[in-house]
């Protein structure tokens, strides 16, 4: 995994009673089409995310995400839709597990893009905590997904994730 400390900033949140809204602000050095491909297409998503067995590119399409770091439908399958949809954008899907995820994208500079992801959900604070590093770590494998190293789920652990958990609490 590269080095994404000048890229990544940590993750911030708010919590009213039990729900709770996340935000990162990454300032990612490939052009807005490139990091679209990345965030909104179901080719692009497996390489640092989850697959999309179904995802249907419109405001109101159904997607299904599946998580490739386990094995169990059960906790792997999360359906929902597309609630925001304006290409090159803004890619927002509101799903079962994880609520509201909103990418919204900026050009920056003559090739960059900034990316700005707020995620709204509803938990315990320790969900909170738990997507904190879970976001965070899913991030740095989109750096290095941009980069043209797409994640290789059979190498994931929970190392890295137990160390930004930590961090975060």
């Amino acid at each position: 995994m590269s080095d994404a400390s000048g890229i990544i900033e940590r993750g911030t949140s708010r919590s009213e009673g039990d729900t709770h809204t996340l935000h990162w602000v990454l300032r990612l050095p490939h052009p807005v089409a490139r990091v679209w491909a990345a965030v909104a297409t179901p080719e692009g998503l497996p390489e640092w995310l989850a697959a999309a067995d179904v995802f249907e590119p419109r405001l109101g399409g159904a997607v299904t995400l599946r998580w490739l770091n386990t094995g169990d439908p059960a906790v792997a399958v999360h359906c929902g839709h597309i609630t925001a949809w304006d290409p090159e954008v803004v890619a927002e899907y509101t799903i079962d597990l994880h609520g509201r995820c909103r990418f919204h994208l900026e050009p920056a500079g003559d090739a960059g893009t900034t990316l700005r992801f707020t995620n709204e959900l509803t938990g315990e604070d320790s969900f909170r905590l738990d997507c904190l590093a879970g976001w965070h770590d899913h991030f740095a494998f989109l750096l290095d997904a941009l980069d043209g190293r797409p994640k290789d789920w059979s190498t994931w652990n929970l190392d890295r994730w137990r160390e930004l958990r930590e961090s975060y609490a």
